[in-house]
């Protein structure tokens, strides 16, 4: 039984850790700068998240079932297509700064300014973030390599199940958590020049990234 709680809590702080993988948190801040509420930001991490179960999940049973066999070629191309998407992320966020609309409104005696993009619906920004996960799971194998390996003592598929359950559980945690405070600092200042800079700044890390994820850099 120990042996179980203690595979499990392996199994969620690889997770939590692999939520943080640098290659994600580009991805997630070029759209997540976007939201508009603290719920929208919760939402999104959670999106992304079982996005990314979902083909983590797929590539663990075939590496367990395959014994790696025909994914050792495979894997690596992985991470180019995770390249490209950082680019295109990134060129996205660089786009939206002639997009930036201003409104203003008065608090009290305060006038704000609130800067956002017209595009934001809740259907396909959430799908987004979901179809984003879904191909940064492609690059899971690293964390999934050691659950797999963990998992070989109990020589079962039930139990290597049971701890990708609780590495999504953990990824899920992770990526939630960062959202919203990633999140947080935008909404509530509400800074154009601040809005600005975000949206700079992730742009041109995801490009820059994208290119040295393409060219085996990083």
């Amino acid at each position: 039984m120990l042996e179980l709680i203690s595979f499990m809590a392996l199994a969620i702080a690889l997770g939590f850790k692999h939520s943080y993988d640098s290659d994600h948190l580009i991805a997630v801040s070029n759209i997540v700068r976007k939201v508009e509420s603290m719920k929208s930001a919760a939402k999104a991490g959670f999106s992304w998240a079982i996005g990314h179960i979902i083909t983590a999940a797929i590539i663990a049973i075939l590496l367990y079932s395959f014994k790696e066999s025909f994914l050792n070629g495979v894997l690596p191309h992985f991470e180019k297509v995770i390249g490209i998407t950082l680019v295109l992320l990134g060129l996205i966020s660089l786009k939206d700064l002639i997009n930036f609309h201003s409104h203003k409104h008065r608090h009290g005696n305060i006038m704000h300014s609130h800067s956002h993009i017209h595009y934001k619906t809740s259907n396909h920004f959430h799908g987004h973030m979901f179809g984003i996960g879904i191909i940064q799971g492609l690059a899971s194998s690293d964390e999934l390599l050691l659950l797999f390996t963990a998992s070989l003592a109990a020589a079962s598929l039930g139990i290597l199940l049971l701890g990708i359950s609780s590495f999504s559980f953990g990824v899920i945690l992770g990526m939630m958590f960062f959202t919203l405070l990633f999140s947080y600092p935008l909404l509530k200042f509400h800074q154009t020049t601040i809005y600005r800079l975000v949206t700079f700044g992730t742009g041109s890390i995801g490009i820059v990234y994208g290119v040295l994820m393409l060219f085996a850099v990083v």
